[in-house]
C-alpha cells in the first residue's frame, strides 16, 4: 500500500490503522498434551488392529514399529527387511534395531515423475545418504520376526507391503487406525485429539522417552531432530519428573547454617 501511495495510484492507504493490522499471529510447534496416547490406549488400538480380519497381522506390525521407535510414517512404509537387524532367538539382549534412511511420502501422481503417488526421498531436513539408527523394545522384536516369517519376507522386499506387493498405501493406514480408535475408545475420547492422526504416535514415543530419562540429545539423535526443536515441540509435554528433581536439588544440600552469636 505505501508503495501505491507513492506511485500515486492511491491517496491513502485504505487498510485499518492501528497494531493489530498489521500484527503477525503467533504460532507454536509445540505438541498438544491431549493427542497423546497413554499405554492403556496404546494397546487396546494395536490389539484391535492385530485382530482386524483383513490385513490386520501386517498393520499390526507397522503401528507396533511407530509405537516402539518413533519414526515418521512415511519413513517406516519405505523399509526393507535389510533395513532391521534382529537378534538370535536365543539372544540374551532381545532388542532390535532398525536402520532409518529413506522416506516416501505420498505428494499425489502431478507431483512426482513417475507418476506414481509416493516420492522417494532423503530423511527430512537431512544430507543426502544420511542415515539413523533406533532401538527397538524386546515386544517389537517378537512382533517383527514373526511378521517376517508370516509374510515370508526376503532381504530386499518392503518390511510392510500392501495387499498387491507394493508400498503400503496412506488411506489404509489412516483407515486402520481411525477404525480402531472409533471401536475401542469412549466416544467423548474418540472425538476429542487423542490420537487423532497417526502422526500422534510419534509424538507420544518421543514424549515417553523424554518422561522415562532419556537424555534429550539421545531422544534428538532416534528421532533425527535437533535438541532445539525437540525441547520446544514436547516441554509442555514432559511431565512426572518433577518429584525426583526436588530429591535430586534436596540432596545436593543448601547452604551452610550460619552461627547465632549468643545461641548455646
Amino acid at each position: 500500500m505505501k508503495y501505491a501511495i507513492r506511485r500515486r495510484i492511491l491517496r491513502a492507504n485504505p487498510l485499518p490503522k492501528g497494531k493489530e493490522s498489521t500484527a503477525v499471529t503467533k504460532t507454536t510447534n509445540a505438541v498438544d498434551q491431549r493427542s497423546l496416547l497413554n499405554p492403556e490406549q496404546a494397546a487396546a488400538i494395536l490389539d484391535w488392529i492385530r485382530r482386524r480380519p483383513r490385513g490386520g497381522k501386517r498393520l499390526h506390525a507397522f503401528f507396533a514399529t511407530l509405537y516402539y521407535c518413533g519414526p515418521r510414517p512415511e519413513e517406516v512404509v519405505a523399509m526393507r527387511v535389510e533395513d532391521v537387524t534382529l537378534p538370535e532367538p536365543d539372544a540374551d539382549d532381545q532388542w532390535c534395531e532398525l536402520l532409518v534412511h529413506t522416506a516416501t511420502p505420498e505428494v499425489g501422481k502431478q507431483w512426482t515423475d513417475t507418476g506414481g503417488i509416493h516420492e522417494q526421498r532423503d530423511l527430512k531436513g537431512r544430507a543426502e545418504g544420511e542415515t539413523r539408527a533406533v532401538p527397538g523394545h524386546p515386544a517389537l522384536t517378537r512382533i517383527l520376526r514373526q511378521h517376517i516369517e508370516d509374510e515370508q519376507l526376503q532381504p530386499g522386499d518392503l518390511l510392510f507391503q500392501g495387499e498387491s506387493g507394493g508400498i503400503l498405501a496412506g488411506s489404509v493406514i489412516r483407515r486402520a487406525w481411525r477404525s480402531a480408535r472409533k471401536a475401542v475408545l469412549p466416544p467423548q475420547v474418540f472425538e476429542s485429539p487423542t490420537g487423532r492422526r497417526v502422526y500422534d504416535i510419534r509424538h507420544t514415543r518421543l514424549t515417553k522417552w523424554l518422561n522415562d530419562g532419556i537424555p534429550p540429545a539421545q531422544v534428538a539423535e532416534w528421532a533425527r531432530n535437533s535438541v532445539a526443536v525437540l525441547l520446544a515441540t514436547y516441554a509442555r509435554c514432559v511431565d512426572g519428573q518433577l518429584p525426583n528433581l526436588k530429591r535430586r536439588l534436596e540432596a545436593a544440600g543448601d547452604l551452610p547454617e550460619a552461627e547465632v552469636p549468643g545461641a548455646g
